[in-house]
C-alpha cells in the first residue's frame, strides 16, 4: 500500500545507487544494462545497492509514467527440464491464460534460474510487466526479494518471506494430506509410508505434516519417510530406499502424482501388487494419476482454478482495486483403483 510518507520520499536515482556502491554513474548504467566486461565484484556491489535502495531503472520510470505495459509475468524458479515435465505448471498457466484472454494483458513466462536471480529481478523491475505471478517458490529463492514493494505480485502458495503482507492462493495441503492418509487407515492399512516433497517448500512441509497427523491419530508408525523433489525419478529413488529398509509397508502416500508414478515403476520391478500388497494415494490429480495402471487414488488439486484466481487477484491489484490477501481453494479425494 502506498502511504503519504512513501509518496513524499524521493525515488532512488542512478546517482544514489552509484554513491552507495562507490562507483561512477556510468558504471551503474553499464550494470543495469547488462553490459559485458564489468568486473564481477563491481556487479555484485551495484546489485546490492540496487536491492538496498529498491531502485527502478529509468526505463521502468517511463513505463510507470504511462502506467501500463499491458503484460504480466508468470515466474517459475525451477529448471527448464522440470517445468516442461511437470503438468502442474502447464495446468496453472492454462488457468492464467484463460483469465487473460478476454483482457488487454499478454502473458510472459519466465523460467528463473537462481544461479543469477538478479536477471529476473532486473527484468521484473525494468518496466517490462505490470505484475507477476510467482509459482513453485523455495525458501532459498531470492529473485523477487522485496519486488512486491514496487510491483504487484501474487504467489501460488504462501511465500516464505513476507507472508503477512503478500497475496497468495493456496489449498490446505496439510488437511488434504491428512484426509488422504486417513483413507488408507480406513482401508485397514497399518504400515503406511510416505514419499514426501522437498522441505524447502510449504507444499512439501504441509503434506508431510498431514501424513504425520493422520498416523499419530491412528497410533501408527511415522518413521517410514523418504524424500523426493516432486519429480518421477525422485519417486523411483525414494521407493527403492523405502523397500530396501526391509520393513513392512502396506500403503504409500506420495506428496504428488509424479512421485507416485515413479514408485509404481519400482513396485512393478519388484513384483509388488497394487493395491493387493500395497495401496497408493497421490496428490494433485494430474495426468499421471490416470495414465498409470491401476489408476491412482489422489487428492484433487484445483490447479486451473488456482491460475484463474491468481490472475484475477493480480489484475485487481494492477488496477488499484481491493483484493483478498489469502485465497484458499477446496480439495477433494478422488477414489480410483490404487486404494
Amino acid at each position: 500500500m502506498t502511504t503519504d510518507a512513501s509518496r513524499s520520499r524521493p525515488a532512488p536515482t542512478l546517482e544514489m545507487v552509484a554513491a552507495l556502491a562507490g562507483v561512477s554513474r556510468s558504471t551503474v548504467s553499464r550494470v543495469v544494462n547488462d553490459a559485458p566486461n564489468v568486473d564481477p565484484d563491481i556487479v555484485k556491489s551495484v546489485q546490492k545497492a540496487i536491492t538496498t535502495l529498491n531502485y527502478i531503472p529509468n526505463r521502468a520510470a517511463r513505463s510507470l509514467a504511462s502506467r501500463r505495459t499491458n503484460s504480466v509475468a508468470v515466474v517459475v524458479p525451477e529448471s527448464t527440464s522440470k517445468v516442461f515435465a511437470d503438468p502442474f505448471f502447464a495446468t496453472l498457466v492454462e488457468g492464467v491464460a484463460q483469465t487473460l484472454v478476454e483482457t488487454k494483458y499478454t502473458l510472459n513466462l519466465i523460467v528463473s534460474s537462481e544461479a543469477r536471480p538478479e536477471k529476473t529481478r532486473s527484468y521484473l523491475l525494468g518496466g517490462n510487466v505490470d505484475g507477476a505471478l510467482v509459482v513453485s517458490h523455495h525458501s532459498g529463492d531470492h529473485s523477487w526479494t522485496r519486488i512486491n514493494d514496487s510491483l504487484p505480485v501474487v504467489f501460488a502458495g504462501r511465500p516464505f518471506r513476507g507472508e503477512s503482507d503478500s497475496f497468495y492462493v493456496e489449498v490446505d495441503n496439510q488437511a488434504a494430506a491428512e484426509r488422504a492418509t486417513q483413507h488408507l487407515v480406513e482401508q485397514g492399512r497399518t504400515a503406511i509410508a510416505t514419499i514426501a516433497g522437498p522441505q524447502d517448500m510449504y507444499a512439501g512441509i504441509d503434506r508431510l505434516r498431514g501424513w504425520e497427523a493422520a498416523l499419530h491419530s491412528a497410533r501408527l508408525n511415522t518413521s517410514l519417510v523418504e524424500f523426493g523433489d516432486f519429480t518421477e525419478s525422485s519417486g523411483r529413488k525414494a521407493m527403492r530406499r523405502l523397500l530396501d529398509r526391509g520393513e513392512k509397508i502396506d500403503a504409500l502416500f506420495t506428496a504428488n502424482d509424479q512421485m507416485a508414478a515413479g514408485a509404481y515403476a519400482v513396485l512393478a520391478e519388484r513384483n509388488i501388487r497394487i493395491p493387493g500388497e500395497i495401496a497408493v494415494v497421490g496428490f494433485d490429480d494430474d495426468s499421471f494419476a490416470t495414465s498409470v495402471t491401476p489408476t491412482l487414488t489422489t487428492v484433487h488439486h484445483p490447479i486451473v482454478e488456482m491460475g484463474h484466481r491468481m490472475a484475477e487477484i493480480l489484475l485487481s491489484l494492477i488496477e488499484g482495486n481491493p483484493a483478498e490477501r489469502v485465497t484458499r481453494l477446496p480439495t477433494s479425494l478422488v477414489i480410483r483403483d490404487s486404494a
